[in-house]
């Protein structure tokens, strides 16, 4: 493996991270607008009702994980060769956990707005919101499956190149 080869891959994790620090800053600038604010504080934002789905949760979410935990996943596959003297353990390792925990972001994100939005939107009729509310902690626990498959791919091809005995046993795959 050549470090031009994950330097490419890792390019997607600076990409995708400077595409949600940008998201996550335009999201908080809409929530602030007196018109948006108004509306989520009267649906339940920050502390309760859809309006929390919306802000806090899908604005820090994408900041946090999208923009920061991805820029800490990149940062570590990085340098991890350089403080071991190792190669990284697995490049497809690699490329399941940018997929992984990228499709988890997003899908928690987008779950949370449509979520917050369409509740928000029923508020006046409780009915209606608890027929839409059902289907949310299923579709959120596939979105948070997804994210801790990549989570869990990132630890084991940190470990496993940790702990490869030595850069002739890793297998570059």
């Amino acid at each position: 493996m050549t470090t031009n080869i994950l330097h490419r891959h890792l390019l997607k994790f600076l990409l995708l991270s400077a595409l949600s620090f940008f998201i996550g800053t335009i999201h908080g600038m809409f929530q602030v607008m007196p018109p948006v604010r108004a509306w989520l504080d009267s649906i339940g934002s920050p502390y309760g009702g859809p309006g929390h789905m919306i802000d806090p949760l899908a604005h820090a979410h994408m900041n946090l994980v999208g923009g920061v935990v991805l820029l800490a996943m990149c940062v570590t596959y990085y340098l991890l060769p350089i403080f071991t003297g190792k190669k990284i353990y697995s490049i497809k390792l690699v490329q399941h956990t940018f997929w992984w925990v990228s499709i988890g972001v997003y899908s928690f994100y987008i779950i949370q707005m449509v979520f917050g939005i369409w509740e928000g939107l029923l508020i006046s009729n409780p009915g209606d919101m608890a027929s839409v509310h059902r289907f949310y902690g299923p579709v959120m626990a596939l979105s948070g499956t997804t994210m801790a498959i990549g989570f869990c791919t990132y630890l084991a091809n940190v470990i496993l190149t940790i702990t490869s005995r030595s850069k002739d046993d890793i297998t570059v795959t």
